[in-house]
């Protein structure tokens, strides 16, 4: 709730509907997925989180302002699964078939980590771990961009975990679909307001063709420097090796 570029945008409106709402209700969805858990902070300010995560009967964990990896390890151990997906709540389009593909490409190939990669639309990200490289990184992460996004250290080269990536997209780099400023929101609102199908419904390539039949949708949030905030983080921790 304390997001210092859009504050409270986990519970903002969308269609109607918070962003949380989205987010959770897409990701149950997932095949793959036997369970949602919100993991939000101790912080009276997300008191509100827990609040609707209680009402809308979803598992919550609160953690750790600050260290999102401590919080992330800790909602994960509430769960004896041995895969942990990772979606930020600032995803609400987040597409449960991209989840499947994520998390059957880390389990068919014995990876640690597996991500999505290539020119997908901003707002798809989702990550698979093992519970196991979890709780390595917990131990043993110790940059604070590492403890602030949670898996840049299962992505370090030379630490011998396993990674590897799917690459479903070509040419959808361009694409914004991410929430971070308000004309993110103000984006995401003009294009839910023209679907036809439920929240929990609506495909990646139902929000393409809307798009692409209203391309003055794209102005709206256009020109905003994709993860600018991540790339700040780790270079200013002198770690520029990494894919953002």
């Amino acid at each position: 709730m304390t997001s210092a570029r859009l504050p409270g945008k986990v519970l903002a409106d969308l269609g109607g509907y918070p962003v949380l709402h989205w987010v959770t209700n897409r990701l149950s969805l997932a095949e793959t997925v036997d369970n949602v858990i919100v993991a939000t902070s101790t912080d009276p300010s997300d008191d509100p989180v827990a609040g609707w995560c209680a009402q809308a009967q979803f598992q919550c964990f609160r953690g750790s302002l600050k260290d999102v990896l401590a919080r992330f390890e800790g909602a994960a151990q509430q769960t004896e699964a041995r895969v942990i997906v990772r979606i930020t709540a600032d995803c609400p389009l987040v597409d449960p078939e991209l989840v499947d593909l994520v998390v059957h490409e880390l389990v068919n190939n014995n990876l640690d980590y597996c991500g999505l990669a290539g020119e997908f639309p901003d707002g798809l990200d989702c990550e698979a771990m093992t519970s196991a490289a979890l709780k390595r990184a917990h131990r043993e992460a110790l940059l604070p961009s590492e403890r602030e996004h949670v898996t840049p250290f299962l992505k370090r080269s030379g630490l011998g975990f396993r990674t590897g990536s799917v690459e479903p997209f070509v040419g959808l780099g361009h694409h914004r679909w991410t929430l971070d400023l308000p004309e993110d929101l103000a984006f995401l609102r003009a294009v839910v307001a023209h679907r036809t199908e439920e929240p929990s419904r609506l495909k990646t390539n139902d929000v393409i063709a809307i798009v692409n039949s209203y391309p003055e949708l794209s102005e709206i949030n256009a020109g905003i420097v994709r993860n600018e905030g991540y790339i700040r983080s780790r270079e200013e921790d002198g770690v520029h090796d990494l894919q953002s």
